[in-house]
Protein backbone atom coordinates (compact mmCIF):
# COMPACT_ATOMS: atom_id res chain seq x y z
CA UNK A 1 0.00 0.00 0.00
CA UNK A 2 1.39 3.48 -0.87
CA UNK A 3 2.43 5.49 2.17
CA UNK A 4 -0.06 8.27 1.47
CA UNK A 5 -2.86 5.68 1.33
CA UNK A 6 -1.81 4.24 4.70
CA UNK A 7 -1.70 7.73 6.22
CA UNK A 8 -5.12 8.57 4.76
CA UNK A 9 -6.59 5.29 6.06
CA UNK A 10 -5.22 5.93 9.57
CA UNK A 11 -6.67 9.43 9.69
CA UNK A 12 -9.99 8.26 8.23
CA UNK A 13 -10.23 5.61 10.98
CA UNK A 14 -9.51 8.28 13.61
CA UNK A 15 -12.25 10.52 12.20
CA UNK A 16 -14.86 7.77 11.93
CA UNK A 17 -14.11 6.48 15.43
CA UNK A 18 -14.44 9.95 16.93
CA UNK A 19 -10.79 10.37 17.96
CA UNK A 20 -10.71 13.34 15.60
CA UNK A 21 -13.94 15.30 15.93
CA UNK A 22 -15.90 17.57 13.66
CA UNK A 23 -14.24 20.98 13.40
CA UNK A 24 -10.94 19.79 14.91
CA UNK A 25 -7.79 20.99 13.18
CA UNK A 26 -5.49 18.32 11.75
CA UNK A 27 -1.74 18.51 12.37
CA UNK A 28 0.00 20.77 9.87
CA UNK A 29 1.85 19.26 6.94
CA UNK A 30 5.17 19.98 8.67
CA UNK A 31 4.00 18.38 11.93
CA UNK A 32 2.71 15.30 10.13
CA UNK A 33 5.98 14.94 8.21
CA UNK A 34 7.86 14.91 11.51
CA UNK A 35 5.41 12.59 13.29
CA UNK A 36 5.15 10.02 10.50
CA UNK A 37 8.60 10.39 8.91
CA UNK A 38 7.09 11.04 5.48
CA UNK A 39 7.58 13.67 2.81
CA UNK A 40 5.33 16.73 2.32
CA UNK A 41 4.17 15.19 -0.98
CA UNK A 42 2.91 12.13 0.89
CA UNK A 43 0.97 14.30 3.35
CA UNK A 44 -0.56 16.44 0.61
CA UNK A 45 -1.66 13.31 -1.27
CA UNK A 46 -3.20 11.83 1.89
CA UNK A 47 -5.00 15.06 2.79
CA UNK A 48 -6.22 15.40 -0.80
CA UNK A 49 -7.66 11.89 -0.67
CA UNK A 50 -9.46 12.64 2.61
CA UNK A 51 -10.80 15.87 1.12
CA UNK A 52 -12.11 13.92 -1.88
CA UNK A 53 -13.92 11.56 0.48
CA UNK A 54 -15.53 14.53 2.26
CA UNK A 55 -13.84 13.81 5.61
CA UNK A 56 -11.75 16.97 5.85
CA UNK A 57 -11.72 20.46 4.36
CA UNK A 58 -9.00 22.98 3.63
CA UNK A 59 -9.48 26.46 5.09
CA UNK A 60 -7.44 29.26 3.49
CA UNK A 61 -4.43 30.33 5.59
CA UNK A 62 -5.62 28.09 8.41
CA UNK A 63 -4.97 24.45 7.53
CA UNK A 64 -7.04 21.27 7.32
CA UNK A 65 -10.04 20.56 9.54
CA UNK A 66 -12.33 17.59 10.12
CA UNK A 67 -15.44 18.28 8.11
CA UNK A 68 -18.87 18.35 9.72
CA UNK A 69 -20.90 15.35 8.51
CA UNK A 70 -22.97 16.22 5.45
CA UNK A 71 -25.90 14.25 4.22
CA UNK A 72 -25.45 13.12 0.65
CA UNK A 73 -28.22 13.60 -1.84
CA UNK A 74 -30.50 10.62 -1.94
CA UNK A 75 -33.96 9.88 -3.15
CA UNK A 76 -36.96 10.70 -1.01
CA UNK A 77 -38.45 7.83 1.02
CA UNK A 78 -41.23 7.42 -1.57
CA UNK A 79 -38.74 7.38 -4.44
CA UNK A 80 -36.28 5.08 -2.69
CA UNK A 81 -38.91 2.46 -1.88
CA UNK A 82 -38.61 -0.73 -3.94
CA UNK A 83 -41.87 -1.25 -5.81
CA UNK A 84 -43.63 -4.53 -6.47
CA UNK A 85 -44.93 -3.39 -9.85
CA UNK A 86 -42.65 -3.96 -12.84
CA UNK A 87 -42.74 -0.84 -14.99
CA UNK A 88 -42.86 -0.90 -18.80
CA UNK A 89 -40.13 1.44 -20.02
CA UNK A 90 -40.69 4.38 -22.39
CA UNK A 91 -37.78 6.76 -21.90
CA UNK A 92 -36.25 7.24 -25.36
CA UNK A 93 -38.44 10.15 -26.47
CA UNK A 94 -37.54 12.08 -23.33
CA UNK A 95 -33.82 11.33 -23.78
CA UNK A 96 -33.89 12.54 -27.39
CA UNK A 97 -35.89 15.65 -26.50
CA UNK A 98 -33.67 16.71 -23.63
CA UNK A 99 -30.20 15.67 -24.78
CA UNK A 100 -30.46 16.04 -28.55
CA UNK A 101 -28.59 19.36 -28.54
CA UNK A 102 -26.05 18.39 -25.88
CA UNK A 103 -23.41 17.54 -28.50
CA UNK A 104 -23.35 21.10 -29.88
CA UNK A 105 -19.83 22.46 -29.30
CA UNK A 106 -21.32 25.84 -28.40
CA UNK A 107 -23.26 24.33 -25.49
CA UNK A 108 -21.48 23.99 -22.14
CA UNK A 109 -21.82 20.20 -21.61
CA UNK A 110 -22.86 19.87 -17.95
CA UNK A 111 -25.37 17.29 -19.17
CA UNK A 112 -22.91 15.30 -21.25
CA UNK A 113 -21.94 11.68 -20.52
CA UNK A 114 -18.25 12.22 -21.44
CA UNK A 115 -15.40 14.15 -19.81
CA UNK A 116 -13.48 16.83 -21.69
CA UNK A 117 -11.80 15.60 -24.89
CA UNK A 118 -8.47 17.28 -24.10
CA UNK A 119 -7.95 14.79 -21.24
CA UNK A 120 -7.32 11.95 -23.71
CA UNK A 121 -4.09 11.09 -25.62
CA UNK A 122 -5.48 11.24 -29.15
CA UNK A 123 -2.12 12.09 -30.77
CA UNK A 124 -0.43 9.07 -29.16
CA UNK A 125 -3.36 6.86 -30.14
CA UNK A 126 -3.07 8.08 -33.73
CA UNK A 127 0.62 7.15 -33.80
CA UNK A 128 -0.21 3.72 -32.37
CA UNK A 129 -2.87 3.30 -35.04
CA UNK A 130 -0.45 4.18 -37.82
CA UNK A 131 2.15 1.75 -36.47
CA UNK A 132 -0.40 -1.03 -36.14
CA UNK A 133 -1.77 -0.57 -39.64
CA UNK A 134 1.70 -0.70 -41.16
CA UNK A 135 2.17 -4.10 -39.52
CA UNK A 136 -1.27 -5.39 -40.51
CA UNK A 137 -1.26 -8.72 -42.33
CA UNK A 138 -4.16 -9.58 -44.66
CA UNK A 139 -4.96 -12.71 -42.67
CA UNK A 140 -5.68 -10.58 -39.57
CA UNK A 141 -8.62 -8.90 -41.26
CA UNK A 142 -10.74 -12.04 -41.26
CA UNK A 143 -8.92 -13.94 -38.53
CA UNK A 144 -10.32 -11.83 -35.68
CA UNK A 145 -13.93 -11.46 -36.69
CA UNK A 146 -16.35 -12.15 -33.84
CA UNK A 147 -14.06 -12.50 -30.81
CA UNK A 148 -11.88 -9.49 -31.67
CA UNK A 149 -8.16 -8.81 -32.08
CA UNK A 150 -6.09 -11.45 -30.23
CA UNK A 151 -3.46 -8.87 -29.22
CA UNK A 152 -5.95 -6.57 -27.53
CA UNK A 153 -7.77 -9.46 -25.92
CA UNK A 154 -4.46 -10.72 -24.51
CA UNK A 155 -3.79 -7.25 -23.03
CA UNK A 156 -7.23 -7.21 -21.43
CA UNK A 157 -6.90 -10.73 -20.04
CA UNK A 158 -3.62 -9.65 -18.43
CA UNK A 159 -5.34 -6.63 -16.84
CA UNK A 160 -8.18 -8.78 -15.55
CA UNK A 161 -5.68 -11.20 -13.99
CA UNK A 162 -3.78 -8.30 -12.39
CA UNK A 163 -7.03 -7.20 -10.74
CA UNK A 164 -7.76 -10.65 -9.37
CA UNK A 165 -10.14 -11.81 -12.12
CA UNK A 166 -8.62 -14.70 -14.09
CA UNK A 167 -10.63 -15.35 -17.24
CA UNK A 168 -10.64 -18.12 -19.80
CA UNK A 169 -9.55 -16.87 -23.21
CA UNK A 170 -12.86 -17.80 -24.84
CA UNK A 171 -14.90 -15.83 -22.26
CA UNK A 172 -13.81 -12.40 -23.55
CA UNK A 173 -15.56 -10.82 -26.54
CA UNK A 174 -14.74 -7.45 -28.13
CA UNK A 175 -17.74 -5.25 -28.96
CA UNK A 176 -18.67 -1.92 -30.51
CA UNK A 177 -18.44 0.00 -27.25
CA UNK A 178 -19.82 -0.97 -23.86
CA UNK A 179 -23.39 -0.39 -25.00
CA UNK A 180 -23.23 -3.26 -27.48
CA UNK A 181 -21.68 -5.47 -24.78
CA UNK A 182 -24.44 -4.58 -22.31
CA UNK A 183 -27.21 -5.02 -24.87
CA UNK A 184 -25.87 -8.40 -26.01
CA UNK A 185 -25.61 -9.60 -22.41
CA UNK A 186 -29.10 -8.36 -21.60
CA UNK A 187 -30.50 -10.08 -24.67
CA UNK A 188 -28.69 -13.33 -23.79
CA UNK A 189 -30.39 -13.67 -20.39
CA UNK A 190 -33.89 -12.27 -21.00
CA UNK A 191 -36.95 -12.63 -23.18
CA UNK A 192 -39.56 -9.94 -24.02
CA UNK A 193 -41.77 -9.26 -21.01
CA UNK A 194 -39.15 -10.32 -18.45
CA UNK A 195 -38.42 -8.23 -15.37
CA UNK A 196 -34.98 -6.66 -14.89
CA UNK A 197 -33.78 -4.99 -11.68
CA UNK A 198 -32.08 -1.61 -12.06
CA UNK A 199 -30.83 0.90 -9.53
CA UNK A 200 -32.87 3.89 -8.40
CA UNK A 201 -31.85 6.24 -9.95
CA UNK A 202 -30.24 4.47 -12.92
CA UNK A 203 -28.45 5.53 -16.11
CA UNK A 204 -30.95 6.29 -18.85
CA UNK A 205 -29.19 4.14 -21.48
CA UNK A 206 -30.00 1.08 -19.36
CA UNK A 207 -33.65 2.10 -19.51
CA UNK A 208 -33.39 2.57 -23.28
CA UNK A 209 -31.98 -0.95 -23.63
CA UNK A 210 -34.89 -2.38 -21.63
CA UNK A 211 -37.34 -0.41 -23.75
CA UNK A 212 -35.83 -1.71 -27.01
CA UNK A 213 -36.04 -5.34 -25.85
CA UNK A 214 -39.59 -4.91 -24.45
CA UNK A 215 -38.50 -5.66 -20.89
CA UNK A 216 -39.92 -4.33 -17.62
CA UNK A 217 -37.91 -2.47 -14.99
CA UNK A 218 -38.08 -2.78 -11.23
CA UNK A 219 -36.10 -0.10 -9.45
CA UNK A 220 -34.34 -0.98 -6.20
CA UNK A 221 -33.29 1.58 -3.60
CA UNK A 222 -29.69 2.70 -4.05
CA UNK A 223 -27.56 4.51 -1.48
CA UNK A 224 -25.50 7.42 -2.86
CA UNK A 225 -22.40 6.17 -1.07
CA UNK A 226 -22.76 2.40 -0.70
CA UNK A 227 -24.66 1.48 -3.85
CA UNK A 228 -27.66 -0.82 -4.21
CA UNK A 229 -29.27 -1.65 -0.87
CA UNK A 230 -28.87 -5.39 -0.45
CA UNK A 231 -31.72 -5.85 2.02
CA UNK A 232 -34.12 -4.14 -0.39
CA UNK A 233 -32.80 -6.26 -3.27
CA UNK A 234 -33.18 -9.49 -1.31
CA UNK A 235 -36.76 -8.62 -0.35
CA UNK A 236 -37.50 -7.85 -3.99
CA UNK A 237 -36.06 -11.17 -5.19
CA UNK A 238 -38.26 -13.01 -2.71
CA UNK A 239 -41.40 -11.24 -3.97
CA UNK A 240 -40.74 -11.03 -7.70
CA UNK A 241 -39.54 -13.31 -10.49
CA UNK A 242 -36.49 -11.51 -11.87
CA UNK A 243 -34.63 -12.45 -15.06
CA UNK A 244 -31.52 -10.32 -14.47
CA UNK A 245 -30.02 -7.37 -12.62
CA UNK A 246 -28.30 -4.53 -14.50
CA UNK A 247 -26.17 -2.74 -11.91
CA UNK A 248 -23.19 -0.42 -11.77
CA UNK A 249 -21.31 -1.29 -8.53
CA UNK A 250 -18.37 1.11 -9.14
CA UNK A 251 -19.02 4.87 -9.46
CA UNK A 252 -22.64 4.41 -10.43
CA UNK A 253 -24.12 6.84 -12.93
CA UNK A 254 -25.68 9.20 -11.81
CA UNK A 255 -24.95 8.85 -8.06
CA UNK A 256 -21.23 8.06 -8.19
CA UNK A 257 -21.84 5.36 -5.53
CA UNK A 258 -19.09 2.81 -4.89
CA UNK A 259 -19.90 -0.54 -3.29
CA UNK A 260 -17.17 -1.83 -0.99
CA UNK A 261 -15.53 -5.15 -1.92
CA UNK A 262 -17.42 -6.79 0.93
CA UNK A 263 -20.76 -5.52 -0.37
CA UNK A 264 -19.92 -6.60 -3.92
CA UNK A 265 -19.10 -10.07 -2.63
CA UNK A 266 -22.39 -10.16 -0.73
CA UNK A 267 -24.25 -8.98 -3.84
CA UNK A 268 -22.77 -11.76 -5.97
CA UNK A 269 -23.55 -14.35 -3.29
CA UNK A 270 -27.16 -13.11 -2.97
CA UNK A 271 -27.76 -13.35 -6.72
CA UNK A 272 -26.10 -16.77 -6.87
CA UNK A 273 -28.55 -18.06 -4.24
CA UNK A 274 -31.41 -16.95 -6.47
CA UNK A 275 -29.59 -17.92 -9.72
CA UNK A 276 -30.12 -14.42 -11.13
CA UNK A 277 -27.51 -13.16 -13.62
CA UNK A 278 -25.76 -9.86 -12.89
CA UNK A 279 -24.94 -7.61 -15.83
CA UNK A 280 -22.14 -5.50 -14.37
CA UNK A 281 -21.70 -2.13 -16.08
CA UNK A 282 -18.12 -1.15 -15.17
CA UNK A 283 -17.27 1.65 -17.59
CA UNK A 284 -16.11 3.98 -14.79
CA UNK A 285 -14.05 1.45 -12.84
CA UNK A 286 -10.70 2.98 -13.83
CA UNK A 287 -11.71 6.49 -12.73
CA UNK A 288 -11.12 6.11 -9.01
CA UNK A 289 -9.46 8.73 -6.82
CA UNK A 290 -5.76 8.12 -6.06
CA UNK A 291 -5.41 4.81 -4.29
CA UNK A 292 -6.28 1.26 -5.30
CA UNK A 293 -8.61 0.20 -8.09
CA UNK A 294 -11.83 -1.17 -6.62
CA UNK A 295 -12.33 -4.79 -7.66
CA UNK A 296 -15.34 -5.45 -9.87
CA UNK A 297 -18.14 -7.71 -8.71
CA UNK A 298 -16.81 -10.15 -11.31
CA UNK A 299 -13.85 -10.80 -8.96
CA UNK A 300 -16.23 -12.66 -6.63
CA UNK A 301 -18.06 -14.68 -9.30
CA UNK A 302 -17.71 -18.43 -8.78
CA UNK A 303 -20.68 -19.62 -10.82
CA UNK A 304 -20.30 -17.68 -14.06
CA UNK A 305 -23.39 -15.57 -13.32
CA UNK A 306 -21.66 -12.17 -13.63
CA UNK A 307 -21.51 -10.71 -17.14
CA UNK A 308 -18.87 -7.99 -16.84
CA UNK A 309 -18.98 -5.20 -19.43
CA UNK A 310 -16.65 -2.26 -19.95
CA UNK A 311 -14.94 -0.13 -22.60
CA UNK A 312 -12.20 2.41 -23.27
CA UNK A 313 -14.73 5.16 -24.04
CA UNK A 314 -14.65 6.92 -20.67
CA UNK A 315 -11.02 6.33 -19.68
CA UNK A 316 -8.88 6.39 -22.85
CA UNK A 317 -10.46 6.64 -26.29
CA UNK A 318 -13.91 8.27 -26.66
CA UNK A 319 -15.20 7.73 -30.18
CA UNK A 320 -13.16 4.60 -30.84
CA UNK A 321 -16.13 2.48 -29.77
CA UNK A 322 -14.08 -0.39 -28.37
CA UNK A 323 -15.77 -2.31 -25.58
CA UNK A 324 -15.93 -5.88 -24.34
CA UNK A 325 -17.89 -8.43 -22.38
CA UNK A 326 -16.65 -11.17 -20.07
CA UNK A 327 -19.93 -13.05 -19.94
CA UNK A 328 -19.19 -16.08 -17.74
CA UNK A 329 -21.38 -19.10 -18.45
CA UNK A 330 -23.33 -17.00 -20.96
CA UNK A 331 -20.29 -16.28 -23.18
CA UNK A 332 -21.33 -18.72 -25.96
CA UNK A 333 -24.82 -17.18 -26.15
CA UNK A 334 -23.40 -13.65 -26.24
CA UNK A 335 -20.95 -14.65 -29.01
CA UNK A 336 -23.77 -16.13 -31.09
CA UNK A 337 -25.80 -12.94 -30.73
CA UNK A 338 -22.78 -10.89 -31.75
CA UNK A 339 -22.27 -13.06 -34.83
CA UNK A 340 -25.95 -12.77 -35.80
CA UNK A 341 -25.92 -9.01 -35.27
CA UNK A 342 -22.87 -6.91 -36.08
CA UNK A 343 -20.67 -10.00 -36.76
CA UNK A 344 -17.47 -8.17 -35.84
CA UNK A 345 -16.09 -4.96 -34.35
CA UNK A 346 -13.92 -2.60 -36.38
CA UNK A 347 -10.34 -3.87 -36.41
CA UNK A 348 -8.25 -0.65 -36.80
CA UNK A 349 -9.32 0.89 -33.45
CA UNK A 350 -8.60 -2.41 -31.70
CA UNK A 351 -5.12 -2.58 -33.26
CA UNK A 352 -4.41 1.02 -32.26
CA UNK A 353 -5.40 0.35 -28.65
CA UNK A 354 -3.43 -2.89 -28.51
CA UNK A 355 -0.32 -1.05 -29.67
CA UNK A 356 -0.90 1.81 -27.23
CA UNK A 357 -1.26 -0.56 -24.29
CA UNK A 358 1.86 -2.45 -25.38
CA UNK A 359 3.86 0.80 -25.22
CA UNK A 360 3.25 0.99 -21.46
CA UNK A 361 1.72 4.47 -21.53
CA UNK A 362 -1.77 3.55 -20.33
CA UNK A 363 -1.09 3.66 -16.59
CA UNK A 364 0.66 7.05 -16.85
CA UNK A 365 -2.34 8.41 -18.74
CA UNK A 366 -4.75 7.00 -16.14
CA UNK A 367 -2.82 8.59 -13.27
CA UNK A 368 -3.02 11.99 -14.93
CA UNK A 369 -6.69 11.53 -15.76
CA UNK A 370 -7.64 10.45 -12.24
CA UNK A 371 -5.74 13.34 -10.69
CA UNK A 372 -7.37 15.90 -13.00
CA UNK A 373 -10.88 14.55 -12.39
CA UNK A 374 -10.38 14.35 -8.62
CA UNK A 375 -9.21 17.95 -8.41
CA UNK A 376 -12.07 19.12 -10.63
CA UNK A 377 -14.68 17.26 -8.56
CA UNK A 378 -13.51 19.02 -5.42
CA UNK A 379 -13.57 22.37 -7.20
CA UNK A 380 -17.09 21.75 -8.49
CA UNK A 381 -18.32 20.73 -5.04
CA UNK A 382 -17.12 24.05 -3.64
CA UNK A 383 -18.98 25.92 -6.40
CA UNK A 384 -22.19 23.97 -5.75
CA UNK A 385 -22.00 24.68 -2.03
CA UNK A 386 -21.46 28.38 -2.73
CA UNK A 387 -23.97 29.04 -5.52
CA UNK A 388 -26.89 26.59 -5.25
CA UNK A 389 -29.97 27.13 -3.06
CA UNK A 390 -29.97 26.46 0.67
CA UNK A 391 -31.12 22.93 1.30
CA UNK A 392 -29.40 21.50 -1.79
CA UNK A 393 -27.80 18.14 -1.07
CA UNK A 394 -24.98 16.78 -3.21
CA UNK A 395 -23.12 13.49 -3.47
CA UNK A 396 -19.38 13.31 -2.80
CA UNK A 397 -18.23 10.41 -5.00
CA UNK A 398 -14.77 8.88 -4.71
CA UNK A 399 -14.40 8.56 -8.46
CA UNK A 400 -15.91 9.33 -11.84
CA UNK A 401 -16.97 12.82 -12.90
CA UNK A 402 -20.66 13.18 -12.01
CA UNK A 403 -22.38 14.97 -9.14
CA UNK A 404 -25.99 14.19 -8.23
CA UNK A 405 -27.90 17.07 -6.69
CA UNK A 406 -31.13 16.98 -4.76
CA UNK A 407 -32.51 20.50 -5.06
CA UNK A 408 -35.22 21.99 -2.82
CA UNK A 409 -38.57 20.29 -3.63
CA UNK A 410 -40.01 23.42 -5.20
CA UNK A 411 -37.37 23.43 -7.99
CA UNK A 412 -38.53 21.66 -11.17
CA UNK A 413 -35.44 20.05 -12.72
CA UNK A 414 -37.03 19.82 -16.20
CA UNK A 415 -37.90 23.52 -16.18
CA UNK A 416 -34.41 24.31 -14.90
CA UNK A 417 -32.92 22.27 -17.74
CA UNK A 418 -34.88 24.22 -20.34
CA UNK A 419 -33.89 27.56 -18.80
CA UNK A 420 -30.22 26.56 -18.80
CA UNK A 421 -30.37 25.29 -22.40
CA UNK A 422 -31.80 28.62 -23.48
CA UNK A 423 -28.55 30.12 -22.17
CA UNK A 424 -26.29 27.54 -23.83
CA UNK A 425 -25.83 25.17 -20.87
CA UNK A 426 -26.93 21.53 -20.88
CA UNK A 427 -27.87 19.57 -17.76
CA UNK A 428 -29.28 16.09 -17.12
CA UNK A 429 -32.53 16.41 -15.14
CA UNK A 430 -33.56 13.70 -12.69
CA UNK A 431 -36.58 12.25 -14.55
CA UNK A 432 -34.18 10.87 -17.18
CA UNK A 433 -32.89 8.41 -14.59
CA UNK A 434 -36.11 6.58 -13.72
CA UNK A 435 -38.52 4.39 -15.66
CA UNK A 436 -41.50 6.28 -14.21
CA UNK A 437 -40.18 9.83 -14.19
CA UNK A 438 -39.26 10.20 -10.52
CA UNK A 439 -36.54 12.56 -9.21
CA UNK A 440 -38.32 15.68 -10.43
CA UNK A 441 -36.14 18.00 -8.31
CA UNK A 442 -32.84 16.21 -8.90
CA UNK A 443 -30.04 17.01 -11.33
CA UNK A 444 -26.95 15.22 -12.61
CA UNK A 445 -24.01 17.45 -13.48
CA UNK A 446 -20.95 16.42 -15.48
CA UNK A 447 -17.98 18.12 -13.82
CA UNK A 448 -15.25 16.43 -15.88
CA UNK A 449 -14.12 19.62 -17.62
CA UNK A 450 -10.93 20.90 -15.99
CA UNK A 451 -9.40 23.81 -17.85
CA UNK A 452 -12.62 24.81 -19.66
CA UNK A 453 -13.05 28.55 -18.98
CA UNK A 454 -16.79 28.22 -19.53
CA UNK A 455 -17.29 25.71 -16.72
CA UNK A 456 -17.28 27.93 -13.61
CA UNK A 457 -19.60 30.61 -15.04
CA UNK A 458 -21.97 27.93 -16.35
CA UNK A 459 -22.16 26.11 -13.01
CA UNK A 460 -22.70 29.40 -11.20
CA UNK A 461 -25.47 30.30 -13.65
CA UNK A 462 -27.31 27.00 -13.14
CA UNK A 463 -27.06 27.63 -9.40
CA UNK A 464 -28.51 31.13 -9.83
CA UNK A 465 -31.41 29.77 -11.88
CA UNK A 466 -32.07 27.15 -9.20
CA UNK A 467 -31.99 29.83 -6.48
CA UNK A 468 -34.44 31.96 -8.45
CA UNK A 469 -36.80 29.00 -8.88
CA UNK A 470 -36.63 28.17 -5.19
CA UNK A 471 -37.34 31.80 -4.21
CA UNK A 472 -40.20 32.18 -6.70
CA UNK A 473 -42.02 29.11 -5.38
CA UNK A 474 -41.51 30.17 -1.77
CA UNK A 475 -42.81 33.65 -2.57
Amino acid sequence: MPRYQQLADDLADAIRSGLLRSGERLPSVRETCALRAVSPSTVFQAYGLLETEGLIEARPRSGYYVRAPRRPARSTPEAAKARDEATPVAITDLVFALLGAAGDEHVVPLGSAFPAAHLFPFAELARSGARAMRRLKPAQVTGALTAGDPGLRAQLLHRYAAHGVPLADDELLMTNGAMEALNLCLQAVTRPGDVVVVESPTFYTALQALERLQLKAVEVATDPQGGVELAALEALLQRQKVAACWLMPSFQNPLGALMTPQRKQALVALLARHQVPLIEDDVYGELYAPGRRPPPAKAFDREGLVLHCSSFSKCLAPGYRVGWAAAGRFAPAVQRLKMMGSLASSLPPQLALADYLAQGAYERHLRRLRSALTEQRLHALRLVERHFPAGTRVTRPAGGYFLWLELPPQVDALALHHQAMAQGISTAPGPLFSADGRFGHHLRLNVGHPGDPRFDPALRRVGELACAAAQAKRG
